[in-house]
């Protein structure tokens, strides 16, 4: 089964650098990355084209103008230049254990999607990690928020990963599922404009078509590198759009993916 893996990113690629490495040495080979770039400078830009350079996994740098974050846009522009069967989600600030996309394939199953879990690394860990180019972590360092997600465990894994239709917890910078069931809701909506809720809207409209939650506990581990907290501007506005899919049971995302579905024909 091929993989799309869409990192979203804008104007960190210290950071980025760090994702790329750590994409590139996963176990699981049959995969591509598409950068779901939301408007970076020209050094995000030329980040990416030294990694396309010397990398034998495809690389895709899908670029929109920067106007404020719209990081539904931005990924779903990414996914219409992707050819993976299967989406993985993540951002341009997680770092990922070598069996990251293994560990997604091997719970993957249409009709459902896999939400995973993070692990925290403090401001000082972070510095030091993007200084030194660190890409693996240990439980017994300092620094570390969520330590508990650093286990990795089939066993562990198999007593607490459950099914749910809850929305609590959905983040999208690990996020997995079939691309025929992201094409069946028509993606993000990419009327949010501004930080949060985009990736919760996305959720409801998947539970709404009957697409079921699968939380993905001791597999599949992503290390947050830390960062100051997005500006909550939009959040009023973004939270109404939400409460109005839940409210109207939405499945569909009137300004979806399609439109850049017809542009990459």
């Amino acid at each position: 089964m091929r993989v799309s893996l869409i990192i979203t990113t804008y104007n960190r690629p210290d950071a980025l650098e760090l994702v790329l490495e750590s994409a590139l040495r996963q176990s699981f080979r049959d995969f591509e990355i598409i950068v779901a770039d939301d408007g970076s400078e020209e050094d995000t830009k030329k980040l990416v084209e030294s990694f396309q350079q010397k990398s034998e996994i495809k690389i895709i740098h899908s670029w929109q103008e920067d106007l404020d974050f719209r990081a539904s846009m931005a990924r779903n522009r990414a996914v219409a230049k992707s050819s993976g069967e299967h989406l993985i989600f993540i951002d341009g600030d997680i770092v990922l254990d070598r069996d990251f996309i293994a560990d997604h394939l091997k719970v993957a199953k249409k009709g459902i999607f896999i939400q995973g879990s993070r692990v925290l690394l403090g401001k000082n860990l972070t510095k030091e990690a993007i200084e030194k180019k660190i890409i693996e972590f240990n439980i017994f360092q300092n620094d570390i928020k969520n330590r508990k997600n650093m286990i990795r465990s089939k066993i562990l894994s198999g007593l607490f990963s459950k099914t749910t239709k809850s929305l609590k917890g959905i983040k999208s910078c690990n996020l997995s599922l079939f691309r025929e069931d992201f094409l069946k809701v028509n993606g993000f909506d990419n009327q949010f404009v501004g930080w949060g809720r985009e990736d919760s809207e996305f959720v409801v409209r998947l539970l709404n078509s009957g697409i079921k939650r699968r939380n993905l506990k001791f597999l599949a581990t992503a290390y947050h590198l830390w960062h100051p907290e997005n500006s909550r501007k939009s959040l009023q506005k973004n939270d109404n759009r939400l409460e109005n899919s839940i409210k109207n049971s939405l499945t569909w995302a009137e300004d979806g993916i399609d439109r850049f579905l017809e542009e990459n024909k």
